[in-house]
């Protein structure tokens, strides 16, 4: 999942001084969490305060925590993750009446037949209310791989469910248009996704995936409306005309500007086990500052609760530490983020990041300690130096490429490169954190003879008008730029990480996020058999090896797996931190009697 890439602030390397060790490394860190036993309120307005936007309001495309974010509040899976002190990465039902199981008949004997049933009373928010069925749930994963957009994880699961490459290979010559779109989906049987009844709705699967249901917590499984086929997937038009299931809906949506959620009143909470929905209204200003949403949220500014698509800025951080805030929160990521794409197939330079021992070149020149020293510290900023983080299974530990610049020099130097490169590098002006990053590998390549050219983007812009657009990677538009990536489920995710970035054509966006093009005979059969292996043991060894692959062939710079840091205002209460969505859960939180937005 992309995450907020170059933004995600961290601690500083004091931390250890200036504050006990266990607040500092802990996760869902609140003072206003779930755990004060208070009792909640309800109404009120939430205001939430950012600089960027979703990168779709579509729950069946988007792939971003922002997007995520606010998918949260009135979209809902078969599966999700809940607001809960220390259950935050364990997938739970929550369109599901339970998990699937060999005892409970849920999963076949074979571990290849999923049969999953949606609670009654589950309500779409039409005239008149309408129940949220199988049929929606296969209609859902159909439009994952539209012509128009699809959807950026399908790699996850592209060869695992029955028949689904064949329909997508299909899908992807139909013309662009609603009706066209309509009439493959109604027409075009999907034999791995299949609606026995009106609420159970069967997967059949090409193997054993044990993950299976952690990976259906995707919101690109949800389920969708028969309305929704009037629009084009992905679009403007289709977002301000969202039909909900949630306990909220998108009352308007005024992109990069503003976006209002109020109550969804077809949802009955008794049929919803993880959203509580305490406020009426969530009003997200898109126009602020990073250093002013931390400014009001601190100072109690009425229309300020919590964070949208902003944290805390790095240069704020020692403040927040010194005084111990209760409002502030560290939280799990599991997530390489940021890190450096090279694009293989930019133009420039004759080509020259096409070449492997360009890009060993510059990872041997890059200093990550500089790095992660600028987001904040190395603290709670650990470096990473190969693809999976520690958290996930199959990561082990190595570092192919210490600095050495003087060798960097010689190697460009060897490849024909002698006077060094001029390389354009993306990132996203209104982080602090992007920023830093970009001026620091700026004066690093410098060292080599490299000349860094900045491409800055608004943050709304950065993945849907340059990482998820080919031509931009293959026009030259860029040759390095900042990303971030975190699991899309936790522990055996490995293939979360591999399938979308790094699996080659497959993975090329818009249908993945191998931003750079990157494409390895060597990783392509190393993702097949990891991906395929029955065996725990033999599946993290291979997962070893691909990542091994990856860096030898200097796909990307790794820099951080940090922890995320967070902070709202203080009439917040209830404030969960949820890695999936990389914030605390709008979703579940409720504001002081007095000072509730207005």
């Amino acid at each position: 999942m992309r995450t907020f890439g170059g933004r995600r602030a961290s601690l500083v390397g004091v931390c250890a001084l200036m504050m006990a060790i266990a607040a500092c490394g802990s996760s869902n860190n609140s003072g206003t969490s779930g755990s004060s036993g208070e009792t909640p309120v309800r109404g009120g307005t939430l205001n939430m305060l950012g600089a960027g936007d979703v990168d779709y309001m579509d729950p069946n495309i988007s792939y971003y925590s922002v997007g995520y974010l606010a998918l949260r509040l009135w979209s809902r899976q078969l599966f999700t993750f809940p607001a809960v002190d220390g259950q935050t990465t364990t997938a739970v039902p929550d369109l599901a009446t339970g998990l699937p199981t060999t005892s409970n008949g849920g999963v076949s004997a074979d571990g290849m037949t999923y049969t999953i049933t949606i609670r009654k009373g589950a309500m779409w928010n039409t005239t008149p209310a309408r129940q949220v069925t199988a049929a929606d749930v296969v209609r859902g994963v159909k439009r994952t791989c539209n012509p128009v957009q699809p959807f950026g994880g399908t790699p996850d699961f592209a060869t695992l469910i029955q028949g689904y490459q064949s329909f997508c290979d299909g899908f992807a010559k139909v013309a662009q248009t609603p009706s066209a779109i309509a009439d493959y989906i109604n027409k075009t049987s999907l034999p791995g996704v299949v609606a026995k009844n009106d609420t159970t709705v069967v997967f059949h699967l090409t193997h054993p995936a044990t993950y299976f249901v952690d990976m259906l917590t995707l919101p690109a499984f949800s389920p969708a409306p028969e309305e929704v086929l009037k629009y084009l997937p992905a679009s403007q038009a289709l977002g301000q005309h969202e039909i909900s299931d949630g306990p909220y809906q998108v009352e308007s949506w005024k992109p990069t500007k503003e976006i209002v959620f109020t109550r969804n009143n077809a949802w009955n909470p008794s049929t919803d086990p993880i959203r509580k929905a305490y406020v009426d209204k969530v009003v997200v200003d898109e126009t602020v500052s990073q250093d002013s949403i931390q400014q009001q949220l601190e100072t109690g500014t009425a229309s300020a609760d919590m964070e949208f698509d902003q944290a805390p800025p790095p240069s704020q951080l020692p403040g927040l530490i010194a005084r111990k805030d209760p409002n502030f929160n560290l939280g799990e990521t599991a997530s390489s983020n940021p890190y450096i794409v090279f694009n293989t197939v930019s133009p420039n330079n004759n080509g020259a990041l096409g070449k492997v021992e360009v890009r060993q070149a510059l990872e041997y020149a890059l200093n990550r300690d500089e790095m992660t020293q600028v987001l904040g510290g190395p603290t709670v900023n650990p470096p990473l130096t190969h693809i999976l983080p520690s958290d996930i299974k199959g990561s082990t530990n190595f570092d192919l490429y210490q600095t050495d610049q003087a060798k960097a020099k010689q190697m460009l130097a060897d490849a024909g490169y002698p006077n060094g490169l001029t390389l354009k590098f993306l990132y996203r002006n209104a982080s602090e954190g992007s920023s830093k990053v970009f001026q620091t590998v700026q004066q690093q390549l410098a060292k080599i003879g490299v000349h860094v050219v900045g491409v800055p983007s608004p943050d709304a812009d950065f993945y849907t008008k340059y990482l998820q657009v080919p031509s931009a990677a293959r026009t030259g538009v860029w040759d390095l730029s900042l990303a971030g990536w975190g699991a899309d489920w936790y522990g055996d995710a490995a293939l979360s990480f591999f399938a979308p970035l790094f699996s080659g054509p497959p993975s090329y966006p818009p249908t993945g996020s191998n931003y750079g093009f990157y494409d390895s005979a060597k990783t392509n059969a190393l993702i097949q058999q990891a991906s395929t292996a029955t065996d725990p043991t033999q599946s993290g060894a291979l997962w070893g090896q691909a990542d091994r692959q990856v860096m030898q062939d200097a796909a990307i710079f790794p820099i951080t797996n940090p922890q995320q840091a967070s902070y709202h205002a203080s009439q917040v209460h209830n404030a969960i931190y949820v890695p999936a969505i990389q914030n605390f859960d709008p979703a579940n939180v409720w504001l002081s009697p007095g000072t509730n937005g207005g």
